[in-house]
């Protein structure tokens, strides 16, 4: 080749390499073009104040209507309801179990407890009240037997101990309680099961026992509140918010001008809402039990559901258990079945993050990941729940979710931009109503 040929193919070659740009993947373009379909933020609000002005004039799932559902089909003699108790009903409640256990020692016949069975079979889900309900079946727990002479102490203790907290006036966390007898207990989920027994026995709610969890959900937005005669503004709280209270009695004067409750599965994706003031472009109260559902969020929720008769919109994960925390706050979880009317939050809707959201959005290959066989696992058998079965949305998605075999996190947005939760899919979303 002649040098001619040679300098003008390499000047060809620099004029490519030049002239060339980067590449901006479909995805992403299709992404940032979601944008420009964005109306005005007025008319976004136009259509929240709709779905709160039709939420508000909708009859609230209260727990004295679900106790009324039960009593018409009798099924009261059926299925155990538990209700808040004062100190003082609690107390003498015990003390009535208490004087009946030494009556029977004093005759000779030693003492045993009738003990609600919590078991799998007992808990079922009626479709018509819309949550898990715990069969009215008993056991006996004799001392007097090496199989339950264990668990009848337990059980003696604890309600000596919630005796001696409802007397004081105060509040013990379950980690207090099982640090009173270590050696007896052996392990926290010893007491924390016989705990729930004791409820279940007297007929009141946990929170009535004075025995709490640890803090763990956090609020923040348009929501301000009394704690414990404390005034609490949620958007003054930061990025971190403020720790819902552990006795949710103990909050009173709940004020609110959002237009609706935002449930999120995740803390990453509660700060993003928080630190971008999502609450202020629209209006709403954000909470988050950071992972599985504790009982103070759970109750806390459906109380600023009922008191402020505002729509609750879910952001989880796509994945098998993103949906399982959801069923857990409309229909209730099966170890606390007994509590359900008090813990339950039905008429949520799932916002997203939605198996279909997958193609809808372009999420990247990349930003997706394969289920595994046990996420397949618990899919297949979340479909067999008649929780599922009664909502034909659920159903398509989980059938696309195992049909596809591919899973995402709500930060699978993120690969758009790290404010693309907030900017562009949510507003999208609330503009279109796309929830089920």
């Amino acid at each position: 080749m002649s040098d001619k040929k040679r300098r003008a193919g390499a000047g060809a070659a620099a004029g490519g390499s030049a002239s060339k740009k980067p590449r901006v993947s479909s995805a992403a373009s299709y992404a940032e073009s979601l944008r420009s379909k964005l109306r005005p933020d007025a008319s976004i609000l136009a259509t929240l104040r709709a779905l709160a002005s039709a939420c508000s004039k909708s009859k609230p799932a209260g727990a004295s209507s679900s106790s009324k559902a039960l009593a018409e089909d009798d099924p009261a003699a059926n299925y155990i309801v538990v209700a808040d108790q004062d100190s003082a009903s609690v107390t003498s409640r015990i003390n009535r179990l208490v004087l009946a256990a030494a009556r029977s020692i004093l005759s000779g016949r030693g003492f045993s407890f009738a003990v609600p069975s919590r078991a799998s079979s007992n808990q079922v889900y009626l479709p018509d009240l819309d949550r898990i309900v715990l069969v009215r079946r008993e056991s006996a727990r004799p001392f007097a037997n090496v199989a339950t002479a264990r668990k009848a102490t337990i059980t003696a203790r604890v309600l000596s101990l919630v005796h001696a907290v409802l007397r004081r006036g105060i509040h013990v966390t379950k980690r207090d309680l099982f640090y009173t007898d270590v050696k007896l207990f052996g392990d926290q989920t010893q007491s924390d099961a016989v705990l729930d027994d004791v409820s279940c026995m007297l007929g009141c709610t946990r929170s009535s026992l004075h025995v709490v969890a640890s803090e763990k959900g956090v609020v923040v937005g348009r929501l301000t509140f009394a704690d414990d005669g404390d005034r609490i503004d949620c958007t003054r709280m930061g990025v971190g918010g403020k720790a819902i209270p552990p006795n949710i009695d103990r909050v009173s004067g709940i004020e609110s001008d959002a237009l609706f409750i935002l449930l999120v599965e995740k803390d990453a994706a509660f700060m993003r809402l928080a630190e971008d003031r999502f609450y202020n472009r629209f209006p709403c109260i954000i909470l988050t039990a950071k992972g599985q559902p504790d009982v103070a969020t759970r109750l806390f929720l459906r109380r600023l559901k009922v008191e402020l008769k505002l729509p609750v919109l879910a952001l989880v994960d796509s994945d098998p258990y993103g949906l399982k925390i959801l069923s857990v706050y409309m229909c209730g979880s099966k170890n606390m079945s007994y509590d359900s009317a008090n813990l339950t939050t039905p008429d949520i809707k799932w916002l997203g993050v939605r198996p279909s959201d997958l193609d809808k959005y372009r999420v990247p290959e990349q930003c997706r990941l394969p289920m595994t066989d046990h996420d397949i696992k618990v899919g297949k058998e979340m479909l067999e729940e008649d929780f599922v079965k009664q909502n034909e949305g659920w159903v398509k998605e989980l059938e696309m979710m195992l049909r596809t075999r591919q899973k995402a996190e709500i930060q699978a947005l993120s690969s758009f931009g790290f404010q693309y939760l907030t900017e562009v899919y949510l507003p999208l979303k609330l503009q279109q109503e796309d929830w089920i």
